[in-house]
This record gives C-alpha cells, structure tokens and sequence, in this order.
C-alpha cells in the first residue's frame, strides 16, 4: 500500500466516523423533537406547522398597537340610511395587513361627553368586503334605544354616522378573528340576520373573486326593503355568476314589498328553509346574526346532521350557544354544585361567584368594580386581565388571544377560586 492510498483509507475512515456522529446526533435531536411533540399534544398546545405564503405575508405586515387611518370615502348601503360604509387608508402610506374574509377591525376612539370632556371606547366592527391592496372597509350600523328603553342609544353607531367623516382620522389595530371563510372549493352556505351582513359581504366578494366556480348560496335576513343593504349590488352578483344562489329573506314585508320582485322568502331563516332549497351536499355554514338567531340555528343544523367542524358563527356582542353535538367537557366547566370565591387583589374584595352571577366581569360590575372594556365580546382585548391564582373557563373561544396567565373576563367565568389583579 502506497503513502497516497493510506492517506485515502485515513480520510474515508475520518468521514465515516463523521457521518456516524451526526447522524447519532441527528436521531438524537429527533426523538427529543418527538417526545416535545407529545409533550405539546398532552398539553392541548398547538403544533404550527411552516406558516404558508399567505401567512408570513400577514405577519409581516399586521403591526402592533394602533395605527391611524383616514376616511376616504363615506358611502350609505340601504334605504333607510341606518348602515354607513366608510373606507379606511392608512395615514403612513406603507403596505395593509391582508386578512381573512370574515375578520374584524377593533378601533379605539375619544367620543366627547357632557362637559367638554372626551371618554375613550373601544369597538369591533367587521370588514365588509374583500381584501384590497387600497383601504380597509367596514359598515356600521345605527342603533337606536328601543321605544321606552331606559338604555342610551349605540354611542360609537352614532359617533360614526354623525361625526366621522371624509377626512377623519381613526386610530385601529390590525384585522383579526377566527371567524372567516376558508379558502377552499368546498360549497358554503353564508347566513347573514341584519347587519350581520357585513362579514357575508366580505366572504361573498372574496369567494367570488379567487374561485368563482365555487358553489355559493347567501340567507341574507332583515324585516324589510329599507332594511336590506348592497341589494342591487348582489342582485348584479347574481346575475352574473351562476354559482351564486341569492335568498333575500323578509320577515316584516312592507305593503308595497313584492314577493319575487323585491325578495324570495317571507319570515326567518331557519331549517325548514334550508332542507327545502339546498341541495344535499356537504356545505360549510357560516352563520352571523343576531343571538335568537344564532340559538335557533346553530342547534338545528347539528340535529340536521351537519358535522360540528362545518358549521361557524359569529354573533352581535355576548352570546352563548349551546352545541348540541359537543359533549360536556367536566374539565372544562366550572362546578355550578361548588361554592367558588372569586378575588379582586387590587380593591382588597373577596366574594362568593355563582353561575348565575355571569362573566367575571358582569360579576365585577355588580360589585361595583372598574373594569375597561369594549366588544364585551372577547374580540377586542380591552378587558384582559392578569391572572394571580385560579383557573377560568370560557364558553366558546375567543377572537381575541389572551396573553400567558391572563384572561378576558368579558367571555369567562371561574373554574376554580380564582384571584384577579384589580
């Protein structure tokens, strides 16, 4: 053997020795990536994946906090003149957070009080329309207090139709929400109860525009003509795109309202409806409305048969809706047998909670604690609070992601004693 094949038998036999170190190494790293994989899974903690183009995109963009936008178009949607659009720019110039159809912006506003003073509010409001590299829109609409209500009339609703204009600078954080349509080919059932129209519209008009061979059908509800929003606009829409199914659905027709002329269904939404007009298929149902609406519904599709992963809601404020196809979930649940103590650590007041005392902080109010909220809804954030001792339980998952030992006491209640920094 020559000093050169020596020198090649040394240098295969280092590389071999290499290739056996990292590989064991590699194996090694392995079984812990597992074993920290069933970890998280035992633990209920989420395994992300590479995030997706899109995904990275979002991140990228969405900033933290509030930024300021302007109002560059002011736009009335119905007859009555009760749903306002408005189309948002940001003030900076840079790039938009692209969103999910279905997604909503929270905006924090200074609305003058008595006095000469302003008070801070906080609101969520859904985008009412595709994704656009321009602006953001959303549509509001305006609330009234019942005849004989003791109750003020929607403060931020009429701070926008009356003093937000072309123009006007609004301070938001970036979209977000789980609530939003996938992006599929799958056939969807939108269903939209009022203004919960605006979430729908956004679905509808992003579906349209990425897959317009999509099976598409649309329950939009509302009483009557000077109620119902974009008409003509989805009337157009459905004229033009053979996919799109469009059911306008009056409950209260007015005298000079024609069946198949001005609207196809005469009452509410409901299940009797859907069985007659939709084809069996497998659809996804994406419900928002009003609660009754919600509560009627969203039982009937699971005892229809509708798997529990293909039907998604959204609701106007607080709502509870009870799934029948979920079973209960003891470790998740308070017991409503036990006597908890819920404490407030800052205000020095320790005091017994029952289920019927409500959300913690419906619970808080009532004993005439401070808490800053918003949505009270679990979509804005305002009422996060931190945790010092205890567990909560929420009813449905929030939109907005709590911070690590903190919760949203506008959508929770306590599954144990449990003790808040207030």
């Amino acid at each position: 053997m020559n000093s050169l094949s020596l020198l090649l038998w040394i240098i295969g036999a280092i590389l071999v020795q290499l290739a056996v170190f990292l590989g064991y190494r590699f194996w090694q790293h392995w079984l812990e990536y597992l074993a920290l994989r069933r970890s998280a899974r035992a633990r209920s903690i989420p395994v992300n994946a590479r995030p997706s183009s899109d995904e990275a995109e979002v991140m990228a963009l969405a900033w933290q906090g509030l930024r300021s936008f302007q109002v560059v178009q002011k736009q009335l949607e119905d007859a009555g003149q009760s749903i306002c659009s408005f189309y948002l720019a940001p003030q900076d110039g840079l790039p938009l957070a692209p969103f999910q159809a279905g997604q909503f912006l929270t905006f924090q506003m200074e609305l003058p009080v008595p006095g000469g003073a302003t008070a801070a509010i906080v609101r969520c409001y859904s985008l009412s329309d595709a994704p656009d590299p321009g602006h953001y829109r959303i549509s509001v609409k305006r609330v009234f207090a019942p005849a004989g209500s003791q109750f003020a009339t929607g403060r931020s609703s009429n701070f926008f139709h009356d003093h937000v204009e072309v123009g006007s600078v609004l301070k938001l954080r970036a979209p977000s929400g789980h609530f939003y349509v996938d992006r599929s080919d799958a056939p969807v059932v939108l269903i939209g109860g009022g203004i919960g129209i605006t979430p729908m519209m956004s679905m509808l008009n992003a579906c349209l525009r990425e897959r317009p061979e999509r099976e598409i059908w649309l329950f939009y509800g509302v009483r009557n003509s000077r109620e119902v929003a974009w008409k003509s606009q989805l009337e157009t829409l459905a004229a033009n795109h053979p996919n799109f199914h469009l059911q306008l659905c009056w409950s209260n027709p007015l005298p000079a309202d024609v069946s198949g002329r001005d609207f196809h269904q005469r009452g509410h939404i409901d299940l009797e409806l859907l069985r007659r007009l939709l084809p069996l298929k497998p659809y996804h149902f994406y419900i928002c409305g009003p609660t009754p609406m919600l509560q009627g519904l969203v039982p009937a599709l699971e005892e229809w048969g509708v798997p529990d992963q293909r039907i998604h809601f959204e609701a106007f404020g607080p709502a509870s809706v009870q799934r029948k196809s979920a079973a209960p979930d003891p470790a998740g649940a308070p017991d409503e047998t036990a006597a908890l103590v819920v404490t407030f650590s800052r205000s020095g007041k320790q005091l017994p909670w029952q289920s019927s005392s409500g959300t913690l902080l419906e619970f808080a109010e009532a004993q005439g604690i401070q808490v800053d909220s918003g949505c009270r809804a679990g979509g804005c954030g305002t009422c996060q609070t931190t945790i010092l001792a205890g567990e909560v339980a929420y009813r449905q998952t929030p939109d907005f992601d709590p911070e690590p030992g903190t919760c949203l006491m506008c959508v929770c209640t306590p599954k144990t004693n449990v003790s808040l920094e207030l």
